[in-house]
């Protein structure tokens, strides 16, 4: 089993974590007083930023745009892979393990509100997730690492014998080093920020990746042609194996709220029409943004995803409240698909997905979660001109759509942060003139 130090799939420990979940480890939960030195002084910066009426005004109107009503393009600009060249490791002051993977997520906030400027609020919290140990689905998969996070893989289930391995993930919670991690953070932000213990344990429920790993991404194209009986069944064994989990986590009370986190493949969640209304005290996904989509697939024609994938995604869908779907893969051949998830919000429209069809699919109905290319950004320089020139003839394609500009799935920022917040400025700026050109057509 494999140790989970924060929840989802960002660990905190990674100089490209997006996420704010920084569980510590059983060994580690320990900051000097030097390094609490450092974190407190960035955790004043934050708190200092996250009390500005400008982070009020952000926050509602990322509410505004969720909830359908008419705002700006909103913009957000996560460099990902990127983040190893704008805070290097050379950069960092804090000594202890645990304190530089804190310090890392405090400098990456205070570089969006200084730097970056997007339309990220800066919240006066300090999350951390639970420290856990997750196995797999019962079979081994050997991953070998290639150069820029690339890698190839043994897929597991060889035979028909090893699929009576499978079970669903089995996990344990350390509970003894989260809350000695909540009382670590306690002591060193505690009068400054508010420390959360946030339960979010996934990133995506889409399943077409451990389909892949279990099986191989090219056998499991096969696969579909010449044993579909066999997909259907790892595709059932996965759509239980997550509603197990999701079952647990709910009767437990494990899961936290996703309003006021990055949800889907981007954007943030909130919004009024996910309110908590139980009153059992617990968080239930149907008080939840849920999240798939299907990458791996990218290559399978429009109807084989709807017989071996879609169902089973939809089985899980159906337990939330508002949901997110796709992220790098074109949607456009599968709208028609797509369109039937219940409570369906966002929807992600990749580089590769046209641009126009999509503006007339999803109108002023979904969010419109445009992805505009990360090679723009993964030279030395960026070419100002012709970014402008794309993302104003994108906005004016989807004029009248509810659009938000995301900026994620850097391998490389060209070694140069500045091109991060250039990208943003033009961005906002163009943001904002179609804001401007509504206001006027509307007075």
């Amino acid at each position: 089993m494999a140790l989970v130090n924060a929840t989802g799939l960002w660990t905190g420990a990674a100089l490209n974590s997006t996420a704010n979940f920084n569980a510590g480890t059983a060994g580690e939960v320990f900051i000097d007083e030097r390094d609490r030195g450092v974190l407190r002084r960035l955790a004043e910066k934050i708190a200092f930023y996250a009390d500005r009426p400008e982070e009020r005004e952000k926050r509602e109107l990322w509410r505004k745009h969720n909830d359908l009503e008419p705002t700006r393009p909103i913009v957000f600009c996560d460099p990902e892979n990127g983040w190893n060249e704008i805070i290097t490791e050379d950069q960092l002051l804090c000594r202890g393990t645990l304190a530089r993977r804190w310090e890392i997520v405090m400098r990456k906030e205070i570089f969006w509100v200084e730097q970056m400027k997007d339309d990220k609020v800066i919240e006066p919290y300090f999350d951390i997730g639970y420290t856990h140990t997750e196995d797999d689905w019962g079979v081994h998969i050997e991953q070998l690492e290639g150069k820029g996070g690339s890698y190839v893989w043994d897929a597991a289930l060889k035979d028909d014998k090893d699929l009576e391995r499978l079970h669903a993930p089995v996990f344990e919670i350390d509970f003894e080093t989260t809350n000695r991690t909540i009382e670590v953070a306690e002591n060193i932000f505690g009068d400054l920020l508010t420390v959360r213990l946030v339960g979010i344990w996934w990133w995506s429920l889409g399943m077409t990746l451990d389909l892949a790993l279990l099986r191989g991404l090219e056998q499991m194209m096969y696969d579909m042609m010449e044993r579909p009986e066999l997909v259907h069944r790892i595709m059932g064994i996965l759509r239980d194996g997550y509603m197990k989990k999701l079952d647990y986590l709910e009767e437990n009370g494990l899961l936290s709220s996703n309003t006021d986190q990055y949800v889907g493949s981007g954007g943030f969640g909130y919004t009024n029409q996910l309110p908590n209304e139980k009153g059992t005290g617990k968080i239930i996904t149907e008080e939840m943004w849920g999240f798939c989509e299907s990458q791996e697939t990218v290559g399978v024609s429009p109807d084989m995803f709807a017989e071996f994938i879609f169902p089973y995604q939809l089985s899980l869908l159906q337990r939330f409240g508002l949901n997110c779907y796709g992220c790098c893969e074109p949607l456009d051949s599968r709208w028609h698909v797509i369109k039937k998830i219940p409570n369906l919000r966002r929807v992600s429209v990749s580089p590769w997905a046209d641009l126009g069809k999509m503006a007339d699919y999803l109108e002023d109905k979904y969010v419109f979660s445009m992805k505009p290319p990360p090679s723009d950004l993964a030279r030395s320089a960026i070419d100002e001109a012709a970014i402008r020139k794309k993302l104003r003839k994108a906005l004016e394609i989807t004029s009248g759509c509810r659009v938000e500009i995301i900026m994620k799935d850097n391998h490389t920022i060209g070694n140069n942060p500045e091109n991060v917040i250039r990208w943003t400025k033009i961005a906002r700026e163009e943001a904002e003139r179609v804001g401007d050109d509504t206001k006027r057509a509307s007075t």
